[in-house]
């Protein structure tokens, strides 16, 4: 497991440069800040978050984070651009949003800091942009304790998703910038699965994610070749 170089620094500072950017609703963000109720409500419908001790790996500017923590939740947003974690704090004084806390430090060296510290943990959108996505899957059972639950989304590697994904979103529909995704890091759900079995992690549910691009409208459904989450518990 890569403990401390597991980041690319041209993904790092590709989301660094738009950190202030996390919370305008109208930015490159807005599809995070769209999918964020449905994400919400999955995750909800699966596991109780009020008063468990939740850990949101990747968590950028904070949205699922925050999110969470207005749900009764002891959040913790890790991530390691400094930049996203300031403006994550800054909105969670703006917003007066209690019970969540940001740090910069990397899945990893944090498994091996506090192993076994939480209830829940979240890792979304986040695999896709880091060399080795097994590590952090690794890194995600070590920290969840035994019997918790462990989420993450992504997105599938296969012709529609490059058709959908990165040419509809980024070069057609401009809802995300151009270069946000690289197809070669796109990963299966069976590649996912694989990492998550290693890892000791139990696979329990899947749930794609739609958009309907005349609609503007998001929906979850059991398609999973596109944009999908994997739900998980810990052995």
């Amino acid at each position: 497991m890569q403990t401390d170089n597991n980041f690319d620094p041209a993904e790092l500072a590709k989301f660094s440069d738009l950190a202030h950017r996390w919370w305008d609703l109208e930015s490159e963000f807005r599809p995070l800040h769209q999918i964020n109720p449905l994400r919400l409500a999955w995750i909800e419908n699966l596991v109780l978050l009020k008063g468990q001790r939740v850990l949101d790996v990747g968590c950028g500017g904070g949205i699922l984070a925050d999110a969470m923590a207005r749900k009764g939740a002891d959040v913790l947003g890790i991530d390691l651009s400094t930049k996203a974690l300031k403006v994550a704090q800054l909105h969670a004084l703006e917003a007066q949003t209690e019970g969540v806390q940001y740090k910069e430090v990397s899945a990893e060296a944090l498994a091996a800091q506090q192993p076994g510290s939480f209830d829940v943990v979240t890792c979304m959108e986040m695999l896709e942009h880091v060399p080795d996505p097994s590590a952090v899957v690794k890194a995600c059972a070590t920290l969840v304790k035994p019997g918790g639950h462990v989420f993450f989304s992504t997105i599938n590697r296969n012709a529609k998703a490059f058709l959908f994904a990165i040419v509809g979103a980024e070069y057609v529909l401009r809802l995300l910038p151009r270069g946000t995704h690289e197809y070669a890091k796109l990963i299966k759900p069976s590649e996912l699965a694989g990492y998550c079995r290693d890892a000791h992690l139990d696979l329990q549910h899947t749930k794609g994610l739609q958009y309907n691009p005349l609609s503007r409208r998001y929906w979850l459904d059991a398609d999973t070749s596109v944009n999908y989450m994997f739900a998980t518990t810990k052995a």
